[in-house]
């Protein structure tokens, strides 16, 4: 059956992972509804999807904001019936990276992007999963999740790790209710989000990095596997392994 007919939940739908995972999933057949902050990239993102005889919907939504969150699912289920797949993408870094510089804006912000956006977003839609007695719930995380990075910056890798140890909370809370949670680990992608690094890489380095689609393809083949099979945690890094201690030393 694959993902036709599937309404699938995209957060940081309007660029990078998200935006890929969304064309993707809607090739496949998918409902898809797209979210995030920018109405204007999800839109396009919409559009894109309707012009090429796909469904979807665009939700200008802030994660961290859970009553927003809520009123979004909600309108979905209304119209649409289900929610089939979540994929908790949304997050974003911050530009200080160590101890002494991270504000407590920068954790809070980042946090709640990264992990309460995916727990706000979890808590809206299990109950209808529960209801239908099965569903998916794909995180997506970071290698910072795994090792700290100084070039992913302080409060963005203890986000990503938090991601990591939700999705094994939420396999341990769901165990035989039908719900099967993933969380994807990429290595290095190539997104808008390293245009925030202290030292931006370069075109050269970004070709051997993994990409948005290489990403989404790891999203879709988790999504569209039997309610029966999971894959409980997937890393996705790229084949060679540059050397970023220059970069590290700067940050």
């Amino acid at each position: 059956m694959g993902l036709r007919g599937k309404v699938c939940i995209i957060t940081g739908g309007g660029s990078g992972i998200g935006r890929a995972s969304a064309l993707m999933m809607a090739e496949e057949g998918a409902v898809v509804v797209t979210v995030g902050r920018t109405y204007s990239k999800v839109e396009q993102v919409r559009d894109e999807i309707a012009a090429s005889g796909g469904t979807a919907e665009a939700y200008s939504v802030d994660v961290g904001d859970k009553d927003a969150v809520v009123n979004m699912v909600n309108e979905v289920l209304s119209k649409y019936g289900k929610v089939d797949v979540l994929v908790n993408n949304a997050g974003h870094s911050s530009p200080h990276r160590m101890l002494m510089t991270t504000t407590p804006e920068d954790i809070r912000s980042v946090m709640d992007s990264n992990l309460s956006g995916s727990v706000f977003c979890s808590q809206a839609v299990v109950p209808a999963m529960k209801e239908a007695g099965e569903g998916t719930i794909i995180n997506v995380s970071s290698m910072a999740g795994v090792s700290a990075s100084p070039l992913a910056g302080m409060s963005y890798s203890a986000a990503k790790s938090a991601v990591i140890n939700f999705t094994a909370f939420l396999n341990a809370e769901l165990r035989n209710t039908g719900i099967r949670a993933s969380v994807v680990i990429p290595g290095e992608v190539d997104t808008p989000i390293l245009d925030n690094r202290p030292v931006v890489p370069s075109e050269e380095a970004r070709e051997t990095m993994v990409t948005a689609e290489d990403t989404a393809e790891a999203i879709t083949l988790i999504a569209r596997l039997p309610q029966r099979a999971a894959i409980p945690e997937l890393i996705i890094r790229p084949t060679w392994l540059r050397d970023t201690s220059a970069e590290v030393n700067i940050a």
